[in-house]
């Protein structure tokens, strides 16, 4: 067979040039393309770990930011709770002076009335002890005939209401 046979001839030929072309290929590829590929690469790499790097001082920045924040706002919180109870105990002390102010008042009107009061039914049982011993003096007179002075109705009235 002719084909077979020419297949030796062409053989060490198309090796040999598939060897120089793979050859020229990896010099190209591996010595030329290589080398910046992973110059790209490693720069990239570099990139990121500078961007992670500038992230997470961010995140520390905007941690400690917070932080801050949240002490701040702790402390305004606490100073209106200050605030709030000072304002309370200012209102507390304030209606506890109008009450005792108000209880001074109502003691004293009560005091008045009570006296009023007191000499009212003094002037009353005055004037009841007089329409007795007046009362006392007419009936003796109607009953007994006699004429009491009217010292000694009163006397004998006042004795009576004072032990009844």
């Amino acid at each position: 067979m002719p084909q077979i046979e020419q297949i030796s001839e062409f053989l060490t030929s198309q090796v040999f040039w598939l060897l120089v072309f793979f050859g020229l290929t990896f010099v190209v590829v591996g010595l030329g393309m290589v080398p910046k590929i992973l110059g790209t690469v490693e720069m990239r790499d570099g990139q990121i770990a500078g961007d992670l790097a500038a992230a997470q001082a961010a995140r520390d920045a905007a941690n400690s930011d917070e932080d801050a924040w949240r002490s701040r706002e702790n402390a305004n919180r606490a100073a209106a709770q200050g605030v709030i109870g000072e304002a309370k105990a200012k209102a507390a002390a304030a209606n506890a002076a109008k009450l005792a102010e108000v209880q001074a008042r109502l003691d004293a009107r009560l005091a008045e009335a009570e006296a009023g009061i007191a000499a009212a039914r003094n002037s009353a049982m005055a004037e009841i002890e007089g329409v007795a011993a007046e009362a006392a003096r007419d009936i003796v007179a109607r009953v007994a005939g006699a004429d009491v002075e009217p010292a000694a109705a009163q006397a004998a009235v006042k004795e009576v209401m004072a032990h009844g």
